[in-house]
């Protein structure tokens, strides 16, 4: 038997990484040969993202150029953009074949019988009776990993597809977990991201909680650093900053999503919290852990969102002790409460909303970076190369680049974070044995 080459791209989330890494390497190793996405394969695999308008937009770029660069090859779109939009991708001529959310992980199946299609098919379940958890984690040559913990989410905001392109919350069971985080320890991979839609609310239908997991997780042998991706405020407990504070593997940065700063916006778009619990998470973490770093997303331009919103929200979140933000643009998702709300933002005065939070980014980005000059921080360097040079993170997930050295690959590096270069761009020089290192954005 000819293999057939078979390429993936991945847009979107962490969790989409985890699942098409798990997905690939699933495959038969007799009937496929996965090549890089940019080269000439017989099929390409994208795995889409449906989050806002412009994910979809660039999922459709990314089909248009795999069937540009070989025009006789099979494009199969998997993920949350069949689940949620199945008629629409069906008009592109490209596409051969699309894969719910769910039937992804079937994928193997259906590539058996795609050169027998005779049009485009479309295999779509109802997500949200999905009770079945697929664990799934990513291996790719890198020093990180991404395991999957949770799927979906019982929350429903009022702007979020989320719960009908992935379904309701379920996860995997601790030990199913454990076994995981020590195939990846055995790969030699030293850091593990966990992550999923909210993974706060893990193992609700197994009678466990997020801290039962981490404690079994802390354990594991052979991985050196675990850290917590997005995790919901209302869900992020004492308990759980406690132990990390007090756990050499968890390391001290915390990913937290705020989404407005305004609790009459957080209420419309029924966030299960207000501020003030935003506000107390904040304060127990910077209590036990100083130099945490601490993310927080925002939305711009939610419905009804009036000037003297924006500014109530802009306030709280300067007088916040966090490290940066990810600021999103709202785009509205048909189907959701949101798209039927009155009081739309025009696009000038989003882009300028936008503008003014990644400023305020910059500026908090810059005053962490500074709080954290002379301080002695241990950097796990990357695979990735560019332009020469090598990068890492330390424990409280500053950035550091170096000139390209082999010997930094997967190694963990103790060193002192200097000063600003003369760029005047927040960047920190940091000393290493024989070498001069740098912190960017």
């Amino acid at each position: 038997m000819v293999k057939k080459t078979i390429a993936f791209h991945t847009l979107g989330c962490k969790l989409n990484f985890s699942e098409t890494s798990t997905i690939s390497r699933g495959l038969s190793t007799e009937s496929y040969e996965v090549t890089d996405f940019k080269e000439i394969a017989d099929i390409y695999v994208i795995h889409s993202c449906a989050v806002t308008a412009a994910a979809e937009k660039k999922c459709r770029q990314v089909i248009r150029q795999a069937k540009k660069r070989n025009p006789e090859a099979k494009v199969v779109v998997m993920g949350c953009f069949p689940q949620l939009n199945p008629d629409e991708l069906s008009e592109m001529k490209e596409i051969d074949l699309l894969l719910g959310s769910k039937d992804k992980f079937d994928i193997q199946n259906h590539l058996e019988k795609l050169d027998q299609l005779q049009s485009k098919k479309v295999v779509s379940d109802n997500i949200l009776k999905e009770k079945e958890f697929t664990p799934s984690y990513s291996i790719s040559g890198r020093t990180r990993s991404f395991l999957k913990i949770q799927d979906g989410c019982d929350y429903f905001c009022t702007f979020c597809t989320i719960p009908y392109a992935r379904g309701t919350s379920r996860s995997g069971t601790i030990p199913e977990i454990v076994d995981a985080a020590q195939e990846i320890a055995q790969a030699g991979i030293r850091e593990i991201i966990l992550t999923g839609v909210n993974i706060g609310d893990f193992g609700k239908n197994h009678d466990v909680k997020f801290i039962d997991l981490i404690k079994e997780l802390n354990r594991v042998e052979g991985i050196e650093r675990i850290r917590i991706s997005s995790i919901e405020p209302d869900l992020l407990t004492d308990e759980i900053i406690e132990f990390v504070a007090a756990s050499d593997k968890f390391m001290p940065h915390f990913h937290i999503p705020l989404q407005a700063g305004s609790n009459k916006i957080l209420k419309a778009m029924k966030r299960k919290y207000r501020r003030e619990v935003f506000t107390s998470r904040v304060h127990k973490i910077k209590e036990l852990m100083p130099d945490c770093c601490i993310a927080a997303d925002v939305i711009v331009g939610f419905p009804d969102e009036t000037d003297d919103d924006f500014m109530d929200s802009y306030n709280f979140i300067n007088s916040c002790d966090i490290s940066y933000i990810h600021v999103f643009t709202y785009s509205e998702r048909p189907g959701t409460p949101a798209a039927k709300m009155t009081g739309k933002v025009p696009a000038a005065v989003k882009k300028e909303r936008s503008k003014i939070l990644h400023d305020l980014s910059h500026q908090k980005k810059k005053i962490f970076y500074q709080n954290n000059r002379n301080r002695v921080s241990l950097v796990l360097f990357e695979h990735d190369i560019h332009k020469d040079h090598i990068f890492g993170f330390t424990d409280n997930y500053i950035r550091v680049k170096t000139h390209f050295r082999q010997e930094l690959i997967n190694k963990i590096v103790s060193l002192r974070l200097q000063k600003f270069d003369e760029e005047g761009e927040a960047y920190l020089f940091a000393d290493c044995p024989s070498t001069s290192l740098r912190m960017t954005f």
